[in-house]
């Protein structure tokens, strides 16, 4: 999806964050919290709530600015930092017309890595959204990693879906469904999957409205998407379900093992937003077998 060059994207207030200091584990042993972060690789999803009760793991500090060269959306065009703080400001735009009381989240765009208390951020664990923070972290050089690896073309649209689906996060957040539907394990129909397949229809949800919010000067920050444009982001979606990625890497499809769904799911509840907005994404009020 492609930004109008004219459009002022200025003041999403993201920013870009190198190492910082080092990762102290707490609630449970340091093992158990690399395991937790392992369950991150390509997915996007947070895992947190595993780590138990003693606060996560403990961020040093990183070094931090904003994005600089990003006030247009000719710039965000050119610069994949850019396009990602331009399109948080525009989700953000859309969310808060469709969640009372929205508050936005905070982007940070993540060089090399960093630590977060949700584990640590890089191009290996993915886009996350750490809930304690309220934070959604992301690598640009993911995009990279999920072309060279799952054969994803990962274009403009395919991105801002990757940011999309992280921002659906925050809404379970804010709206109260992580405590609702706690995490259960793992499965087809665990809540996990149900999560991250709601945070998919969320995203198709925005990038149906995406063209219509305009800047202060009443131009549209974003170009209608292509057919091409939609083709790359569910190709986006299929290259992270659960079962290419495990017949990717060894070959075996467990079920019973997923945290976020097949290529088929995230595919269907990514449509399923973009043609029903965000009141047709209850995927907690479905049957395993609609799911």
């Amino acid at each position: 999806m492609t930004f109008n060059s004219n459009a002022d994207v200025s003041g999403s207030g993201a920013k870009r964050r190198g190492p910082g200091g080092g990762v102290i584990a707490g609630g449970v042993g340091g093992l158990g919290a690399i395991a937790v972060i392992l369950l991150q690789i390509f997915t996007g999803g947070d895992f947190s709530s595993l780590l138990g009760g003693g606060g996560g793991l403990q961020a040093g500090p990183g070094t931090e600015s904003e994005i600089q060269n990003c006030e247009t959306g000719a710039d965000a065009n050119a610069s994949v930092d850019c396009r990602l703080a331009a399109g948080s400001k525009v989700i953000n735009e859309y969310w808060a017309t469709q969640v009372q009381g929205y508050r936005p989240p905070q982007l940070i765009i993540v060089d090399g890595s960093t630590p977060t208390s949700c584990g640590t951020a890089s191009n290996a664990t993915g886009p996350f959204y750490c809930p304690p923070e309220e934070t959604v972290y992301i690598d640009p050089t993911f995009f990279d990693v999920l072309e060279q690896q799952f054969g994803d073309q990962a274009g403009e649209l395919a991105q801002l879906y990757v940011l999309a689906h992280e921002y659906g996060h925050h809404i379970q957040q804010i709206t109260g469904i992580f405590d609702r539907y706690p995490n259960n394990g793992t499965g087809p129909e665990s809540n996990g999957v149900r999560t991250e397949l709601q945070a998919d229809c969320y995203a198709g949800a925005w990038v149906a409205d995406a063209s219509g919010p305009t800047d202060a000067h009443g131009v549209a920050y974003l170009q209608r998407p292509t057919e091409a444009q939609i083709r790359d982001a569910l190709d986006a979606a299929a290259a992270v379900g659960d079962d290419h990625i495990q017949q990717q890497s060894s070959g075996v499809v467990n079920p019973e093992s997923w945290t976020h769904g097949s290529s088929a799911q995230r595919q269907r509840w990514f449509a399923t937003g973009y043609q029903g907005g965000p009141l047709s994404c209850n995927t907690f009020d479905v049957s395993g077998r609609d799911l």
